[in-house]
Order: structure tokens, then sequence, then C-alpha cells
């Protein structure tokens, strides 16, 4: 299963916390994030978020940066972790690159699904929780943290973007993508997100082999 929203939404604190639920019910988790994961793609990370060489950086460069971070992703660790019949949980996948490059970046939508689909191949997620709150209330949680990357220091209209397309993505894959309200409390938000897997998969964690997804 993956996890999605704008930068402050938080999406991270969720994904930890479903992950430490799952555990504790007696489940293996593989919790992945993006871009990262892989000795590549923290490279890749780092390049894309921290260095100070990236301020020039185009949109389609940073378009290709986040496919070849997710092709290693999946090729070196999700698909390890689902053959082994783990739970995972990806903090950010290729929903991300259709809503910030594709949409917020205005780059070729029919292009870059299709390099979403060349980076996955298959590996689709069984379901996405969109964490959705207004940006400035995003960006107020932003100022609070002792680092910023390049991510989190967009113009108020490309965060507003990036709310619209995440909506609008929920609007068209209804059976996949889940809106949260990611306004509220973090344990109601990690409530309803367990029940929300709880009804979507009914057989109890500790008695099937999940078919989860990032």
């Amino acid at each position: 299963m993956t996890f999605e929203g704008c930068e402050g939404c938080g999406k991270s604190t969720q994904a930890r916390l479903l992950a430490a639920h799952l555990q504790e019910l007696g489940q293996a988790v593989a919790i992945f994030r993006e871009p990262g994961g892989t000795a590549i793609g923290e490279a890749i990370r780092d390049l894309l978020q921290y260095s100070e060489q990236n301020r020039a950086m185009t949109p389609e460069t940073e378009l290709l940066l986040f496919e070849a971070s997710r092709s290693q992703l999946v090729r070196e660790k999700i698909g390890v972790a689902l053959e082994r019949g783990e739970w995972v949980i990806c903090d950010r996948f290729f929903d991300s690159t259709t809503v910030y490059q594709g949409v917020a970046r205005n780059l070729d939508r029919v292009l870059v699904e299709r390099l979403n689909q060349f980076a996955v191949g298959d590996c689709i997620p069984d379901i996405t929780f969109v964490l959705d709150i207004d940006p400035s209330t995003a960006q107020a949680r932003l100022r609070n943290r002792n680092v910023r990357d390049r991510m989190e220091e967009q113009s108020p209209e490309f965060y507003e973007r990036v709310r619209v397309a995440y909506r609008e993505l929920a609007q068209r894959e209804t059976e996949r993508v889940i809106l949260v309200d990611g306004a509220r409390d973090v344990d109601e938000i990690a409530a309803e997100i367990r029940r929300t897997l709880t009804q979507r998969f009914p057989m109890p964690p500790a008695l099937r082999t999940p078919r989860s997804v990032i």
C-alpha cells in the first residue's frame, strides 16, 4: 500500500504508525520511502532534495531521477519483499510523479504515465491513502522542521495544484485511492486508516498471507 499527499501532510507518520500496528499483529512488514530505499535511491534523494547542485534542476531531469530511484526500489527491494509474503508500505510511489511532475510541473502527462509504467512494471498498489490538507496548514507544519528540502520550498500555487491533482486522482480511481482528512488528530487519522484496511481486507491479518503492495 502507498501513502501520498503534499509536503507536511503527515503521510510519513501514518505510514510508520500502520507498519507498527501490523507488526504488533505479528505481520512481516517492509516499509520504504521515495525517493530512496536503496543505496542508489538514497543518492538520488540527496541530489533531488538537499544537494547544493540541484537549484538549476529542470522538471525533465527531476522526472527522470524520480523514475530511476523508483525503478531500482521496485526491482531491488519491493519485489523481493512481496515474494516473501510481506506487507509492503511505501511513503510515496508513482502517484507522486503523476501529481507533482505531470500536473504541478505541467509535463506531458502521457509521457509521465509511460515512464511510471516502465519504472514499476506490474507493481501496482492495492490501496493508496492520500492525506488531504490545506497547503497553508501544511506549510505551517514545515516551518517547524530544522532542515527543509527543495521540494518543500515551492510556491503556494504549486502546492495548490498538487492538492487539486490528488483530489482528482481520488475521484478517478475510487477503488484504489482513499482520500483522508489530514487536518485531524494523528491518532484519529491512524484509526480511520486501520478501519479502512480491515474493511478492504476483512480476513484477520494473522490468518492470511498479504496480497499487499506498496
